[in-house]
């Protein structure tokens, strides 16, 4: 037998990168949101920071190994922000002037390469699978959230219960933090308001971030068939998420649903009377109808402390606006430094930690003008790529594909998920969170990941 007539085979380690590759993939995007599962060592490292920087690595390695330095268009724009972010940040860093700002831009720094990182890496591996593997990735994201929401229930029927914390038995265990449910406040003295935040660092992030499940699943929830077997989970799935909503007592995550609910309901307001949009809502009235009925008093007082308009509540969210002009007579163009806005106005929150109650805030003080408009023209690109998710879902329904039934849904939803969060970060600050970078991972890798289901003639 000659040489070439003995087969070869794929070296073992060539075949368990793959699969390697796409567990930490699915792992990073499911663990997202569990902000509370962390450690603190010389910067604050998430479950989620560990996994990402492991996919990272075998990421690389892969294409190392393989020789392969392709990247899609929509690869190459998303390193093309990377490198401007980049840029923007390490020319922040000449406006530093303390220890302190030093520490927590590096820690800032550390968060970015990570979270850009995985932008152009995971657009660049969801363009070489098959479309069933974006599927797993959408569900292992919007599942995380859910997930979020079925501890936030159990951890406030421990609390209602007993008086006790969940996260003392779950999660302080594994992380050593101390971290519990959140308390509102205290009605008649003794009787405790609590706010379930999930795996999340606030009652705010949960209720903001239940938005984009609720966004995204209920167009495709509305178009899928009846017969469909995934129609009635997921109508109890966005039942289930919407109660929790509720629960969380957040005005700004309220706000986001309620914009992004409207932006909806101009493409498919035809559902607005149908059985499959009315019979969840109206499962869900009757769920909130009954306990507050339970407990009518105690209702009103929380909900008349929530809809306090007055100048000491709302100061805190309007506040924070009044350090922009300082900073334009400072730093313009490139701001304070990444991650710095607590040093600088520690001062004035006494608090070394204080985040403003407002992601824009965040976004002039950090960055200046040149900052704030590289994020203006990101969004708008994230914008771009999900109206041609849309155009792309049009054209698979023109040619009679059912993937259409699909795409099109799919764009719309990630559409008005990306307004609420918009709206939802005038008062809120998660925009700077992990989560919403993989969001973005999937709403640019739409045209990417189904366009190349079109039809060749059109």
């Amino acid at each position: 037998m000659t040489t070439a007539a003995i087969p070869l085979r794929r070296p073992r380690e060539r075949v368990l990168v793959q699969p390697a590759l796409d567990c930490l993939f699915l792992a990073t995007i499911l663990v997202v949101s569990f902000a509370k599962i962390q450690w603190s060592f010389s910067a604050d490292l998430s479950l989620a920071d560990v996994l990402t920087a492991l996919f990272l690595v075998v990421f690389l390695w892969d294409r190392l190994e393989r020789g392969d330095a392709g990247l899609t268009r929509t690869s190459i724009v998303a390193l093309g922000f990377f490198a401007a972010f980049l840029l923007v940040y390490l020319i922040g860093f000449f406006n530093l002037d303390t220890q302190q700002a030093l520490t927590q831009y590096e820690k800032g720094m550390a968060k970015f390469v990570l979270h850009l990182g995985f932008l152009v890496a995971g657009v660049t591996l969801l363009a070489r699978r098959p479309q069933r593997f974006y599927w797993y990735a959408l569900a292992a994201f919007c599942g995380g959230i859910a997930l979020n929401g079925v501890y936030g229930v159990v951890q406030l029927s421990v609390a209602q219960a007993t008086g006790g914390s969940l996260d003392h038995i779950l999660v302080q265990p594994i992380t050593g933090r101390a971290t519990s449910i959140n308390i509102f406040g205290v009605i008649g003295g003794t009787q405790a308001v609590y706010r379930p935040n999930g795996l999340t660092g606030d009652p705010n992030h949960l209720g903001i971030e239940l938005t984009l499940p609720l966004l995204i699943l209920t167009p495709i929830y509305l178009r899928l068939e009846r017969t469909h077997p995934w129609k009635i989970r997921l109508a109890v799935a966005l039942a289930f998420m919407l109660v929790v909503e509720l629960a969380t007592l957040s005005r700004s995550g309220l706000l986001g649903l309620g914009v992004g609910a409207l932006l909806l309901a101009v493409p498919y307001r035809r559902y607005l009377a149908r059985r499959e949009l009315l019979y969840p809502l109206a499962a869900v009235a009757l769920v909130v109808a009954a306990v507050v009925a339970v407990r009518f008093d105690y209702f009103r007082t929380v909900l008349k402390a929530r809809t306090n308009v007055s100048y000491a509540a709302a100061s805190p969210h309007f506040g924070v606006y009044s350090f922009i002009p300082d900073i334009f007579h400072t730093h313009p163009l490139f701001g304070l430094g990444l991650n710095n806005f607590a040093v600088y106005y520690e001062f004035v929150t006494g608090r070394p930690d204080f985040g403003p109650h407002s992601f824009y805030v965040s976004q002039f003080v950090e960055s200046g003008i040149v900052g704030s408009l590289v994020f203006v023209v990101f969004v708008l690109w994230v914008f771009r790529e999900l109206g041609v998710g849309r155009r792309i879902g049009r054209l698979l329904d023109a040619a009679g594909d059912p993937l259409g039934a699909r795409v099109r849904p799919l764009s719309w939803g990630m559409t008005a998920a990306l307004v609420a969060t918009l709206v939802s970060n005038v008062f809120y600050l998660t925009m700077t969170f992990y989560y919403f970078y993989v969001f973005a991972v999937l709403a640019v890798a739409i045209p990417v990941v189904f366009g190349r289901s079109l039809p060749r003639r059109l």
